[in-house]
């Protein structure tokens, strides 16, 4: 469904360059149909020499060229970048917004009425093109609309549909998650240190080891219980690690992980609410 349609970039970041990276490199569409703006000419300059597509510094011209337009800039600079943009885009314009906690409400009042209105909530693992992102229809939005987001989305990993009263949850989890991961693969890869590998063997076999049980869970589709029970023999070594994690509390601290940075992601998008009334 993107394969006519023109991709405006409000913002360069590196959330914007993993989306634009994806949707060159699976040829989901031509360098030719994406534009990017960003008060850094030298990031225009980088994105420009990696993926041939077009750059301007004028928000104006983006509006224009753009049949989908991406928000990607910072929550906080979303309702002085807006008002660049609302007079310039087309009338059947599609805008997707990635600016993380930035309610639907904001965008559909800062927007012309009727805006056709996406929010998302993707994580840095796309970077990787292995993201993990959820999006909600604004009120306007059409089916239509939500496949374009979709197949936008799932050119960087996976994507979900979800009601937006969800996507303070899915910050918590996948959204912050990369971070709660990246901390147990430096945990793990110490722990190897600890008993005698050097650093950068210890590291990679406990990165190499996460990516393999998420790619083996995700292919198999089985409950990752059954396939934690297919490494652990009776009496074996994986049993007297499972017992030490247990006994620290680290299933109970991974979930309370998730509720706590869900309930961050709700209290400041209810800060940028109570901002924008008063």
């Amino acid at each position: 469904m993107l394969e006519h349609k023109r991709i405006g970039f409000l913002g360069g970041g590196a959330m914007a360059g993993a989306l634009i990276k994806g949707l060159v490199a699976s040829k989901t569409v031509a360098a030719s149909q994406l534009m990017v703006s960003d008060v850094k000419a030298s990031r225009l300059t980088e994105l420009s020499a990696a993926f041939g597509i077009q750059t301007t510094s004028d928000n104006r011209a983006l509006a224009e060229f753009s049949d989908v337009l991406v928000v990607a800039v910072k929550p906080q600079i979303v309702d002085r970048i807006l008002p660049t943009v609302r007079d310039h885009m087309k009338p059947d314009a599609l805008v997707i917004s990635i600016a993380a906690g930035v309610p639907s409400a904001i965008f559909e009042e800062a927007l012309p009425s009727g805006t056709k209105f996406v929010r998302s909530m993707p994580n840095t693992a796309a970077i990787a093109l292995a993201g993990a992102t959820a999006i909600s229809a604004g009120t306007h939005a059409t089916e239509e609309d939500m496949h374009v987001a979709a197949e936008l989305f799932e050119a960087v990993g996976r994507c979900a549909v979800l009601d937006e009263s969800l996507l303070d949850a899915v910050t918590g989890l996948s959204g912050s998650g990369p971070a709660y991961v990246m901390l147990m693969i430096e945990a793990l890869a110490d722990g190897g240190v600890k008993v005698g590998l050097g650093r950068d063997t210890a590291l990679l076999l406990a990165a190499q080891t996460v990516y393999g049980a998420a790619k083996l869970q995700l292919e198999s589709g089985e409950h990752p219980g059954r396939l934690k029970d297919m490494v652990t023999s009776p009496g074996g070594t994986a049993i007297a690690g499972l017992h030490t994690l247990e006994s620290g509390g680290l299933r109970r601290t991974l979930i309370d992980a998730v509720e706590a940075a869900s309930h961050r992601s709700m209290e400041l998008g209810e800060q940028l609410m109570r901002k924008r009334k008063a």
